[in-house]
C-alpha cells in the first residue's frame, strides 16, 4: 500500500507548532512524510525527525499574479514527483492552491484540508473584505470539489460556512476543535494569589489579534489596579500589513502599560506564572492554540464572542467573553476576575478538566490518523 503523505503548510514555525505531533505518529505508522512549505529556521530540526522536506516560497501576504501561478505550477509538479497517497494541506492558501492542483491530477490522491479558520475576509463587513469573501467563495467551492476528500474544521462556525459554500457532504466533513496541547508540558499548577495580578496576551502581534483592545483594557485596569501586570508575548508579522509595529510597542512599554516580552519559547511557565490569559481576537481562527495551551495550565481565560475564541472556553465557567473590539468590556470582564480571586481558581480548575476532554493532543494525533486510514480504506 502506497502511505505517502505530504503536508502543505504556508511555513515552517506554524507546522512545528501545530501538526509535527501528528507527523511524527504517522512515521511510527509506516508512513513517507513529506513537509512542503516555505522554510525560516526549523528545517534542519524537522529532517533530523526524519522527515523529507520541500521548499514552496508561499507569500503569507500575497504576490505578484505571477509568483503565484508559478506556485500553483510548483505545487503540481512536487505532487506529481511525490506521488502521495494523501496530501494533507492547512491553513488557507495551501488549501486552495492544493485543491486547485489535484482537481488537474487524475491520480487517485486522497485530500485532507485542515481549515484552520477563515481569515479576516469572512468576519470583515468592509466592501473591500465583502468583494474578497466572493472571490474567495468561489476559489473554494473548486478547491474542495474533490472527490476523495475529508474536510477538518475546528469550529462549527467555519464548518456552517464552508458546507453551504462548497457543499460538503457530512461523511466528507469532520470536526476536530485545535491542535491540541502537550498536557504534560502544559500542566496544571494552581496560581499564585499573594502576587501582583499578571495578565498575559500571547499571540502574533495583529491588529485583528485585539492588541490595542488589550492595551486600552490596561490602561482602564491600571486606573482601578496600579500594581496589575499586562505582559504582552510575541512578536510584529513584518509580513503582515495589519502587524502591530515595534514603534507602538516601545510607546506602550515607556507609558507603563505593558510589560513586553518578545518572542518566547517558555510559555508553560510565563502561564503558570500569570493570574488570566487573555486574547480579544476577531480574527477569523479555528480555534487559537494559545487559548488551548492556557486551559490546560488551569488558568482562567478572557476571550470574544468570536468563532474559534468561543469554542475554547465555556463561558462563565472557564472564563468570559466579551464583545469583539470593545475595550471596556474587556476591562470589565478583567477586573471582574481580579476581584474575584476565588472565581479565577475555580474556573482555572474548570479550564484545566475541559483540555483533558476536549484539547489533548494525543486525542487530536488519533484522529487524524483515524483519517488518513479512512481514506486508505
Amino acid at each position: 500500500m502506497n502511505k505517502n503523505l505530504i503536508f502543505i503548510v504556508n511555513v515552517d514555525w506554524f507546522f512545528v507548532s501545530h501538526r509535527l505531533p501528528i507527523a511524527l505518529k504517522a512515521i511510527s505508522e509506516g508512513y513517507n512524510v513529506t513537509i512542503a512549505c516555505h522554510f525560516t529556521t526549523h528545517r534542519c530540526e524537522i529532517e533530523e525527525m526524519g522527515l523529507k522536506t520541500i521548499e514552496v516560497p508561499f507569500n503569507r501576504s500575497g504576490s505578484s499574479f505571477f509568483n503565484e501561478i508559478k506556485t500553483l505550477f510548483l505545487l503540481r509538479r512536487i505532487i506529481r514527483s511525490e506521488k502521495p497517497s494523501i496530501v494533507h494541506a492547512v491553513t488557507i492558501k495551501p488549501v486552495l492552491y492544493s485543491g486547485l492542483v489535484l482537481k488537474t491530477l487524475r491520480d487517485k490522491i486522497s485530500f485532507v484540508a485542515a481549515i484552520s479558520g477563515l481569515g479576516y475576509v469572512f468576519t470583515a463587513d468592509n466592501l473591500r473584505a465583502k468583494l474578497t469573501r466572493r472571490i474567495a467563495s468561489l476559489f473554494y467551492k473548486v478547491s474542495l470539489s474533490h472527490d476523495k476528500k475529508i474536510v477538518i474544521f475546528q469550529n462549527s462556525s467555519d464548518e456552517s460556512i464552508l458546507t453551504s459554500v462548497a457543499n460538503i457532504k457530512a461523511e466528507q466533513k469532520v470536526l476536530i476543535k485545535g491542535s491540541g496541547a502537550d498536557l504534560k508540558t502544559y500542566n496544571y499548577t494552581q496560581e499564585n494569589c499573594s502576587q501582583n495580578i499578571k495578565v498575559v496576551m500571547a499571540c502574533r502581534l495583529l491588529r485583528e489579534k485585539g492588541v490595542y483592545e488589550f492595551v486600552e483594557a490596561a490602561r482602564q485596569v491600571k486606573k482601578r489596579f496600579p500594581e496589575s501586570k499586562f505582559l504582552l508575548v510575541g512578536a510584529p508579522d513584518l509580513d503582515n500589513p495589519n502587524t502591530v509595529t515595534q514603534h507602538e510597542i516601545e510607546q506602550w512599554v515607556e507609558e507603563n502599560l505593558i510589560i513586553y516580552l518578545g518572542q518566547r519559547t517558555d510559555i508553560p511557565s510565563i502561564f503558570s506564572d500569570s493570574n488570566i490569559v487573555c486574547l480579544p481576537s476577531f480574527y477569523g481562527e479555528g480555534v487559537p492554540k494559545v487559548l488551548i495551551e492556557a486551559a490546560a495550565c488551569g488558568r482562567a481565560i478572557v476571550t470574544t464572542d468570536n468563532p474559534g475564541c468561543r469554542d475554547a472556553v465555556k463561558n462563565g465557567i472557564t472564563g468570559l467573553c466579551v464583545p469583539v473590539k470593545d475595550a471596556n468590556a474587556l476591562a470589565a470582564a478583567i477586573i471582574k476576575l481580579i476581584e474575584s480571586p476565588k472565581l479565577r481558581q475555580e474556573m482555572g480548575a474548570s479550564a484545566r478538566i475541559f483540555a483533558e476532554n476536549e484539547f489533548d493532543v494525543q486525542a487530536v494525533v488519533d484522529k487524524h490518523l483515524k483519517i488518513y486510514q479512512h481514506l486508505l480504506s
